[in-house]
């Protein structure tokens, strides 16, 4: 309610003077007129230190980035997801990032290649430019003394050991081992470690035992020891698959030596792996467990474990519970996970949907290429996108692509040097080919970003010919 004095007075003052209405007329003026009233602003950077990208695009800024200079203050977490359709620039920034972290002395990354053709992973040329073999899992040239990871390495711990072995068993089977299968499967590994010293023990050992169990392991549970054979029956058929099937030679002898863990680049060639084939997310498994019993060490070392075709881990449970508890273990120990993922419903809607989820929330950074417009809005919605980067996905051309550094988010386009160029774009047919990156592209694509800065701008301020300012 008014008060009575103030209506009163508004009441005389209109008698002796009539009703008063104060209005701001507008005033017409160009863009060019209004932009020294409302300034153009662009987001705050993420420093000066660290590995810079290229440059944000509205502003002209130079775009540095660096989750080990980020963590703790602007990174809850160094891990970072890469999202986008092929061609549109996903592996030139994984490779250009990578040649730029391992400038600095205390870094080292490890990397899981699944691209390639020719023979050869798409990381086979940086690796021969660094003076580094790639370690190449090949079935056919396991069986000729090719390379071996070990899964019963003596440099897993029993209990790591034990855990691979689950996983292999379960990604193979499609679910979760029951109970007698798991106890069938844990006696013949106790077994195995406990009478085998004089030497690695290998998968072979195992399916041995399961296949002819001892009999204190029935007299351990009061069972008949035709049951416990019983129990260990489907194990034994699916670690068989690594000792006499399709991929026999790569996990079912010793470890191969030589093997340089301390390389700062060490490059694991997938490429000749069926990427469709179950045994695509069992070698992940098993070379993830391998990494972080023997590669990820209290050293002060800052390591990288960038995955290509990261859907093979996040898409299957039992591998993906893995890779949590390595991400939890690999941060205290200065370790930054980067997952490469063409669409994000191929995670999201997969049968490891709630685990997806877990290593989705770990990811403190997402980069989003070009997408179609259904995929970029449900990428949107799973990641809490602003609605202004979300319209803007499909629309974005090679090399350039929205930032979500934890909420900070910007548009980036990478700057690749020249230097750099004959290592990123190859002349072999990749699965994001140089022909997407050719000169002509690439100016092209600056000329359109900036068009499309120049029109965000106008939309902001008022149009490019006159405007109304209230």
């Amino acid at each position: 309610m008014r008060d009575p004095l103030s209506v009163l007075t508004e009441a005389f003052t209109s008698f002796l003077f009539g009703k008063v209405e104060s209005t701001r007329p507008p005033v017409r003026t160009s863009t060019g007129q209004a932009q020294a009233v409302y300034l153009p602003t662009a987001a705050p950077g993420l420093g000066d230190s660290g590995v810079i990208i290229g440059r944000e695009v509205y502003s002209g800024k130079g775009y540095i980035y660096d989750p080990f200079q980020l963590y703790g203050q602007q990174l809850p977490a160094p891990h970072w997801l890469v999202l986008g359709e092929s061609g549109n620039g996903k592996s030139a920034l994984e490779k250009t990032y990578v040649l730029r972290q391992l400038r600095f002395r205390d870094r080292q990354v490890v990397v899981l290649d699944a691209q390639g053709e020719d023979g050869a992973g798409e990381w086979n040329l940086i690796a021969q430019k660094l003076g580094i073999t790639p370690i190449r899992l090949d079935p056919m040239a396991a069986l000729d003394q090719g390379i071996r990871l070990n899964p019963l390495d003596p440099a897993i711990t029993t209990t790591g050991q034990l855990a691979l072995l689950r996983t292999i068993i379960e990604v193979a089977m499609g679910h979760g081992l029951d109970e007698r299968s798991g106890f069938a499967l844990k006696v013949a590994h106790a077994y195995v470690n406990e009478t085998i010293v004089q030497r690695q023990p290998v998968l072979t050992d195992i399916v041995e035992q399961l296949r002819h169990p001892e009999p204190e392991s029935a007299e351990a549970m009061n069972v008949a020891i035709d049951d416990v054979r019983a129990w260990g029956l489907d194990v034994a058929l699916v670690l068989d698959r690594l000792v006499d099937g399709d991929l026999r030679g790569m996990f079912d002898g010793p470890t191969t030596v030589g093997i340089d863990l301390d390389a700062p680049l060490i490059v694991f060639d997938l490429s000749h792996i069926d990427r469709n084939s179950i045994a695509m997310p069992i070698l992940m498994a098993i070379v993830g467990v391998w990494l972080e019993h023997t590669w990820i060490r209290p050293d002060r070392k800052k390591r990288i474990f960038l995955v290509e075709e990261a859907w093979h881990i996040i898409n299957s449970p039992f591998v993906a519970q893995l890779f949590q508890r390595l991400l939890k273990f690999g941060r205290r120990l200065g370790l930054s996970f980067v997952a490469v993922v063409h669409h994000l419903s191929d995670v999201v809607d997969g049968a490891a949907a709630r685990e997806a989820a877990a290593i989705l929330k770990m990811a403190s950074t997402r980069t989003i290429y070009a997408q179609k417009a259904d995929e970029a809005r449900a990428t949107g919605r799973v990641l809490g996108l602003p609605r202004w980067a979300v319209e803007i996905i499909p629309s974005l051309t090679p090399g350039i692509a929205v930032w979500d550094v934890n909420g900070n988010v910007q548009v980036v386009k990478h700057l690749i040097t020249e230097t750099e160029r004959p290592l990123v774009f190859t002349d072999r047919a990749m699965t994001e080919s140089s022909a997407d990156f050719n000169d002509d592209a690439l100016r092209a694509a600056e000329l359109e970003a900036e068009e499309r800065a120049a029109a965000f701008m106008e939309q902001h301020i008022g149009d490019s010919s006159e405007s109304t300012v209230a």
